[in-house]
C-alpha cells in the first residue's frame, strides 16, 4: 500500500556555501498605489496575483540556494518556473545544506546576493523562525495544508516528503541489504554511506533518526541511532564518505541511506549509465518527514519569493514534485480537486502502515543529542 504522508514538521536539504557578497538589495517591489512586496503576508495583500507577477517580472530576479536539480524533480521546479514568468532563477551551492542556508540569510543581510527564498528540514525552518529570519506569507493554497504541517502565521509550511530507505548498486554490492539489520553483516565493509552530517543535513539525520527506531529507540531517544553508527563504524562498514548523485555513480558509496525519492531517482538516472540501483523501505526503521518552505525576511527580490511559493503550491509545481517521487503536502487535496498526476503517484515507492512524526520537541532534543555525540560515535 503507498501511503501518503500526513500531518508533520520536517527535515533537510545538503553541503557547503562561500559567504561573500556585496551591494544592498533593491528596494522596487511596490504597486502603483505603494503596496510593498516585502510586507505583503498573501498575494491578496500586495494587490492580487497579477500585481505579484508584475513586480517580480521587474525584479527580474530569484535567489536560490541548496537546491540540487536532481532533488526532488528541482530541475523541472526551476525550468517550469523560468518558462511561466520569464524571471532568472540563480542557484547558489545546489549541495548546500539546511544550516549553510541559514547562515547564508543571518551573514548576508541587506546584500543583494542574499537568498530569497529557503527549502529546509523542519528542524532548521523552525529554528529560523524562532530567530526571526523568515516572513510571513500565505499562498494561495494555504488552508488546504493540513495542521500541523504550517506555521499559523505562514512563516514556514512543508512542501514534500519522503521516507528514509536503503539504496543499493546491485551490480556492486551481490545481497542488497533491506533493513537496518542487514546493515550490520560484515559483507557490507565500508559500503554504507549517509547523504550529509546529521548535525547539518536534514537526509542524514532522518537516517540517524531511522536506525534509532530500528535499534530499540524512539522519537524520544535517538541514542541508538548513535550507538548504531558507532557499531557500523567500529565494524568497518560506515564510509564517511557522503553520498551524493556523483559518488553514487561513481560506485564510491553502493549502500545509500537517503530520501526514498532521490534513491528512486538515481535508479531512473543512472539506468542508461549501467548501474542497476535498488530502493527498499527498511520494515525495522521507517522513518518519514517534510521539508519546508520559507521566504527569507529580508530577501532581496520579495515579490519574485513569493511568487516562486504560489508557483510550488499550485497544481503545477505540486505535480512537478510528486514527477520526482516525493510526495508533495497537498497531494490529498489535489486528488478531491482531480488535479493530481495519478501516473506519477502509481510511482511511489511501496511502504505499508501508517507513518509517524516526532514532535518538535522531540526534534529539537535530538538534534542536542547528535550535535553532542555525533563526532564521537564515527571517530576514530
Amino acid at each position: 500500500m503507498t501511503v501518503s504522508l500526513p500531518r508533520t514538521a520536517a527535515l533537510g536539504v545538503v553541503a557547503a556555501l562561500a559567504l561573500s557578497a556585496c551591494g544592498a538589495a533593491p528596494d522596487d517591489s511596490t504597486t502603483a498605489d505603494g503596496k510593498n512586496a516585502a510586507t505583503a503576508t498573501s498575494a491578496a495583500d500586495f494587490g492580487g496575483l497579477d500585481a505579484l507577477v508584475k513586480a517580480a517580472k521587474k525584479e527580474g530576479t530569484l535567489n536560490a540556494i541548496a537546491l540540487p536539480r536532481d532533488w526532488a524533480n528541482y530541475g523541472a521546479l526551476i525550468d517550469g518556473f523560468q518558462k511561466k514568468y520569464g524571471i532568472k532563477i540563480e542557484v547558489e551551492n545546489p549541495d548546500g545544506s539546511s544550516q549553510d542556508e541559514i547562515n547564508a540569510v543571518t551573514t548576508r543581510k541587506g546584500q543583494d546576493r542574499a537568498p530569497d527564498v529557503l527549502d529546509l528540514g523542519s528542524s532548521f525552518a523552525l529554528s529560523a523562525a524562532q530567530q526571526g529570519l523568515l516572513a510571513p506569507y500565505k499562498v494561495a493554497a494555504f488552508d488546504d495544508i493540513p495542521e500541523g504541517q504550517k506555521d499559523a502565521r505562514g512563516r514556514w509550511y512543508n512542501d514534500y516528503g519522503g521516507y528514509i530507505s536503503i539504496g543499493c548498486d546491485a551490480k556492486r554490492v551481490r545481497s542488497c541489504p533491506t533493513t537496518f539489520a542487514d546493515l550490520l553483516q560484515p559483507r557490507y565493509k565500508g559500503q554504507v554511506a549517509l547523504n550529509g552530517n546529521p548535525t547539518k543535513s536534514g537526509a542524514a539525520f532522518g537516517g540517524v533518526y531511522a536506525a534509532a527506531l530500528a535499534s530499540g529507540g524512539s522519537f524520544d531517544d535517538i541514542q541508538p541511532g548513535l550507538d548504531f553508527f558507532a557499531k557500523l563504524k567500529k565494524n568497518g562498514n560506515y564510509t564517511p564518505v557522503e553520498s551524493t548523485p556523483a559518488t553514487v555513480e561513481k560506485g564510491e558509496t553502493p549502500i545509500s541511506i537517503d530520501w526514498d525519492y532521490l534513491n528512486a531517482g538515481y535508479a531512473d538516472e543512472f539506468k542508461s549509465k549501467g548501474v542497476d540501483w535498488k530502493v527498499a523501505v527498511p520494515s525495522d526503521g521507517q522513518f518519514a518527514q517534510f521539508y519546508s518552505q520559507a521566504v527569507n525576511k529580508d530577501a532581496p527580490h520579495p515579490a519574485a519569493a513569493r511568487l516562486w511559493q504560489e508557483y510550488l503550491y499550485s497544481a503545477e509545481g505540486q505535480n512537478l514534485w510528486l514527477a520526482g517521487y516525493a510526495r508533495p503536502v497537498l497531494m490529498n487535496a489535489l486528488d478531491r480537486a482531480g488535479t493530481l498526476d495519478k501516473t506519477a503517484a502509481a510511482k511511489l515507492p511501496q511502504v505499508s502502515g501508517t507513518p509517524e512524526f516526532p514532535s518538535e520537541e522531540q526534534q529539537s532534543k535530538a538534534k542536542t543529542v547528535l550535535a553532542q555525540g555525533w563526532a564521537k560515535a564515527v571517530s576514530g
